[in-house]
Protein backbone atom coordinates (compact mmCIF):
# COMPACT_ATOMS: atom_id res chain seq x y z
CA UNK A 1 0.00 0.00 0.00
CA UNK A 2 1.38 3.40 -1.01
CA UNK A 3 0.95 6.03 1.71
CA UNK A 4 0.54 9.59 0.44
CA UNK A 5 2.88 12.18 1.93
CA UNK A 6 1.48 14.72 4.39
CA UNK A 7 1.47 18.47 3.70
CA UNK A 8 3.08 20.92 6.10
CA UNK A 9 1.52 24.39 6.24
CA UNK A 10 3.65 27.43 7.08
CA UNK A 11 2.99 31.18 7.23
CA UNK A 12 4.98 33.86 5.43
CA UNK A 13 5.91 37.18 7.03
CA UNK A 14 3.63 39.71 8.72
CA UNK A 15 0.78 39.05 6.29
CA UNK A 16 0.75 35.37 7.30
CA UNK A 17 0.28 34.13 3.76
CA UNK A 18 -0.05 30.31 3.74
CA UNK A 19 2.59 28.14 2.12
CA UNK A 20 2.25 24.37 1.69
CA UNK A 21 5.27 22.05 1.58
CA UNK A 22 4.87 18.40 0.58
CA UNK A 23 7.99 16.24 0.74
CA UNK A 24 8.11 12.97 -1.20
CA UNK A 25 5.41 14.23 -3.53
CA UNK A 26 5.86 11.88 -6.52
CA UNK A 27 6.13 8.12 -6.20
CA UNK A 28 8.69 8.09 -9.07
CA UNK A 29 10.49 11.45 -9.25
CA UNK A 30 13.44 10.00 -11.16
CA UNK A 31 11.08 9.09 -14.00
CA UNK A 32 10.18 12.79 -14.22
CA UNK A 33 13.87 13.69 -14.46
CA UNK A 34 14.29 11.17 -17.28
CA UNK A 35 11.19 12.54 -19.02
CA UNK A 36 12.74 16.02 -18.87
CA UNK A 37 16.01 14.69 -20.28
CA UNK A 38 14.37 13.83 -23.61
CA UNK A 39 12.51 17.15 -23.95
CA UNK A 40 13.62 20.07 -26.11
CA UNK A 41 14.12 23.11 -23.87
CA UNK A 42 14.06 26.70 -25.11
CA UNK A 43 13.92 30.26 -23.84
CA UNK A 44 10.38 31.51 -23.17
CA UNK A 45 9.64 35.11 -22.41
CA UNK A 46 11.68 37.74 -20.58
CA UNK A 47 11.02 36.74 -16.99
CA UNK A 48 12.34 33.24 -16.24
CA UNK A 49 16.17 33.16 -16.11
CA UNK A 50 16.59 29.96 -18.06
CA UNK A 51 14.93 27.48 -20.37
CA UNK A 52 11.67 25.55 -20.30
CA UNK A 53 9.92 22.59 -21.89
CA UNK A 54 6.37 21.28 -21.57
CA UNK A 55 5.81 18.93 -18.64
CA UNK A 56 3.00 16.37 -18.51
CA UNK A 57 0.37 17.91 -16.21
CA UNK A 58 -1.19 14.46 -15.84
CA UNK A 59 1.63 13.60 -13.44
CA UNK A 60 -0.17 15.71 -10.83
CA UNK A 61 -3.10 13.32 -11.03
CA UNK A 62 -1.35 10.82 -8.80
CA UNK A 63 -1.59 13.28 -5.91
CA UNK A 64 -4.33 15.65 -7.08
CA UNK A 65 -6.55 14.73 -4.14
CA UNK A 66 -3.69 15.75 -1.84
CA UNK A 67 -3.21 19.05 -3.69
CA UNK A 68 -6.92 19.85 -3.60
CA UNK A 69 -7.04 19.05 0.12
CA UNK A 70 -4.05 21.33 0.74
CA UNK A 71 -5.69 24.13 -1.25
CA UNK A 72 -8.83 23.75 0.83
CA UNK A 73 -7.09 23.49 4.21
CA UNK A 74 -4.46 26.18 3.71
CA UNK A 75 -6.23 28.63 1.41
CA UNK A 76 -9.95 27.94 1.95
CA UNK A 77 -10.33 26.91 -1.69
CA UNK A 78 -13.21 24.42 -1.70
CA UNK A 79 -14.24 24.35 -5.37
CA UNK A 80 -10.99 23.00 -6.78
CA UNK A 81 -8.61 24.53 -9.30
CA UNK A 82 -7.89 24.24 -13.00
CA UNK A 83 -4.55 23.98 -14.76
CA UNK A 84 -3.11 27.13 -16.37
CA UNK A 85 0.30 25.78 -17.42
CA UNK A 86 2.90 23.18 -16.50
CA UNK A 87 6.58 23.29 -17.52
CA UNK A 88 9.95 21.73 -16.80
CA UNK A 89 12.31 24.60 -15.95
CA UNK A 90 16.10 24.90 -15.79
CA UNK A 91 17.95 27.98 -14.53
CA UNK A 92 20.76 28.63 -17.05
CA UNK A 93 21.27 32.41 -17.29
CA UNK A 94 24.71 33.62 -16.07
CA UNK A 95 24.45 36.12 -13.19
CA UNK A 96 25.96 38.96 -15.21
CA UNK A 97 23.36 38.49 -17.96
CA UNK A 98 20.27 38.76 -15.77
CA UNK A 99 17.73 41.43 -16.70
CA UNK A 100 16.91 43.94 -13.92
CA UNK A 101 13.57 42.26 -13.18
CA UNK A 102 15.34 38.92 -12.73
CA UNK A 103 17.50 40.39 -9.96
CA UNK A 104 14.68 41.23 -7.56
CA UNK A 105 11.53 39.66 -6.09
CA UNK A 106 8.53 39.35 -8.35
CA UNK A 107 4.93 38.15 -8.26
CA UNK A 108 3.28 35.84 -10.78
CA UNK A 109 -0.20 37.40 -10.85
CA UNK A 110 -2.06 39.89 -8.62
CA UNK A 111 -5.16 37.74 -8.12
CA UNK A 112 -5.70 35.75 -4.89
CA UNK A 113 -7.05 32.75 -6.81
CA UNK A 114 -3.85 32.13 -8.81
CA UNK A 115 -1.51 29.52 -7.31
CA UNK A 116 2.08 28.57 -8.00
CA UNK A 117 2.98 24.89 -7.60
CA UNK A 118 6.75 24.40 -7.55
CA UNK A 119 8.15 20.86 -7.66
CA UNK A 120 11.88 20.53 -7.03
CA UNK A 121 13.60 17.76 -8.97
CA UNK A 122 17.01 18.80 -7.62
CA UNK A 123 18.73 18.88 -4.24
CA UNK A 124 19.63 21.59 -1.70
CA UNK A 125 22.88 22.38 -3.50
CA UNK A 126 20.68 24.13 -6.08
CA UNK A 127 19.40 26.78 -3.67
CA UNK A 128 15.72 27.32 -2.97
CA UNK A 129 12.97 29.93 -3.05
CA UNK A 130 12.80 33.04 -0.87
CA UNK A 131 9.90 35.35 -0.03
CA UNK A 132 10.14 39.09 0.56
CA UNK A 133 8.63 42.25 1.98
CA UNK A 134 8.97 45.53 0.10
CA UNK A 135 10.46 47.81 2.74
CA UNK A 136 8.85 51.12 1.76
CA UNK A 137 5.28 49.90 1.32
CA UNK A 138 5.43 46.94 3.68
CA UNK A 139 3.77 44.84 0.98
CA UNK A 140 4.47 41.10 0.96
CA UNK A 141 1.74 40.46 -1.60
CA UNK A 142 0.63 42.52 -4.59
CA UNK A 143 -3.14 42.55 -5.01
CA UNK A 144 -5.04 44.50 -7.69
CA UNK A 145 -5.64 47.32 -5.21
CA UNK A 146 -1.88 47.56 -4.52
CA UNK A 147 -0.63 47.30 -8.09
CA UNK A 148 -0.44 51.00 -8.95
CA UNK A 149 1.08 52.11 -5.65
CA UNK A 150 3.64 49.31 -5.68
CA UNK A 151 4.67 49.90 -9.29
CA UNK A 152 5.06 53.65 -8.81
CA UNK A 153 7.09 53.27 -5.61
CA UNK A 154 9.34 50.59 -7.05
CA UNK A 155 9.98 52.50 -10.28
CA UNK A 156 11.07 55.57 -8.33
CA UNK A 157 13.28 53.54 -6.01
CA UNK A 158 15.00 51.65 -8.82
CA UNK A 159 16.01 54.92 -10.44
CA UNK A 160 17.83 55.77 -7.22
CA UNK A 161 18.93 52.25 -6.13
CA UNK A 162 19.18 49.85 -9.10
CA UNK A 163 18.93 46.13 -8.42
CA UNK A 164 22.38 44.70 -7.72
CA UNK A 165 23.81 42.37 -10.37
CA UNK A 166 23.51 38.63 -9.88
CA UNK A 167 20.97 36.29 -8.32
CA UNK A 168 19.30 37.61 -5.18
CA UNK A 169 20.33 36.21 -1.82
CA UNK A 170 19.23 37.64 1.52
CA UNK A 171 18.14 41.22 2.16
CA UNK A 172 18.58 44.23 -0.12
CA UNK A 173 18.10 48.00 0.43
CA UNK A 174 14.60 47.69 -1.06
CA UNK A 175 13.47 44.23 0.08
CA UNK A 176 13.63 42.20 3.29
CA UNK A 177 13.60 38.41 3.18
CA UNK A 178 10.75 36.98 5.28
CA UNK A 179 10.78 33.24 4.53
CA UNK A 180 12.85 30.67 2.66
CA UNK A 181 12.22 27.16 1.35
CA UNK A 182 15.29 25.06 0.64
CA UNK A 183 15.32 22.94 -2.48
CA UNK A 184 14.97 19.23 -1.77
CA UNK A 185 14.58 16.45 -4.30
CA UNK A 186 10.88 15.62 -4.78
CA UNK A 187 9.67 18.52 -2.62
CA UNK A 188 6.52 20.32 -3.80
CA UNK A 189 5.62 23.84 -2.66
CA UNK A 190 2.31 25.69 -3.12
CA UNK A 191 1.79 29.43 -2.59
CA UNK A 192 -0.34 32.23 -3.99
CA UNK A 193 1.12 33.84 -7.09
CA UNK A 194 0.67 37.34 -5.67
CA UNK A 195 3.36 36.69 -3.02
CA UNK A 196 6.68 38.50 -3.62
CA UNK A 197 9.32 35.82 -4.16
CA UNK A 198 12.39 34.83 -6.10
CA UNK A 199 14.38 31.72 -6.88
CA UNK A 200 17.70 31.58 -5.04
CA UNK A 201 20.64 30.28 -7.05
CA UNK A 202 23.90 29.80 -5.10
CA UNK A 203 27.03 31.67 -6.19
CA UNK A 204 29.17 29.54 -8.46
CA UNK A 205 26.23 27.37 -9.55
CA UNK A 206 26.98 25.38 -12.70
CA UNK A 207 23.76 26.56 -14.44
CA UNK A 208 23.80 23.27 -16.33
CA UNK A 209 21.22 22.82 -19.09
CA UNK A 210 21.27 19.05 -18.43
CA UNK A 211 18.10 18.05 -16.51
CA UNK A 212 20.04 15.30 -14.75
CA UNK A 213 22.58 17.81 -13.39
CA UNK A 214 20.94 21.24 -13.33
CA UNK A 215 18.42 23.12 -11.22
CA UNK A 216 15.40 21.23 -12.55
CA UNK A 217 11.92 22.09 -11.34
CA UNK A 218 8.39 21.62 -12.60
CA UNK A 219 6.53 24.93 -12.45
CA UNK A 220 2.75 24.62 -12.52
CA UNK A 221 0.13 27.33 -12.19
CA UNK A 222 -3.43 26.69 -11.07
CA UNK A 223 -6.44 29.00 -10.96
CA UNK A 224 -9.43 28.45 -8.70
CA UNK A 225 -12.75 27.67 -10.31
Amino acid sequence: MVIAPSPTIGRIGHEREPIVIIDGFSSDPQALVEAAAVQTFDKRGPHYPGIRAPAPPRYLGERMDLIQKALSTAFGLNNGADLVECNFSLVTTPPDELAPLQRMPHFDAPEPDYFAVLHYLCGPEHGGTAFYRHRTSGFETVSPSRMDDYSELLDRELQRVPAAPGYLFGDTPLFEQTYRVEAAFNRLVIYRGWTLHTGQVPPGHSLSPDPRKGRLTINTFLKSR
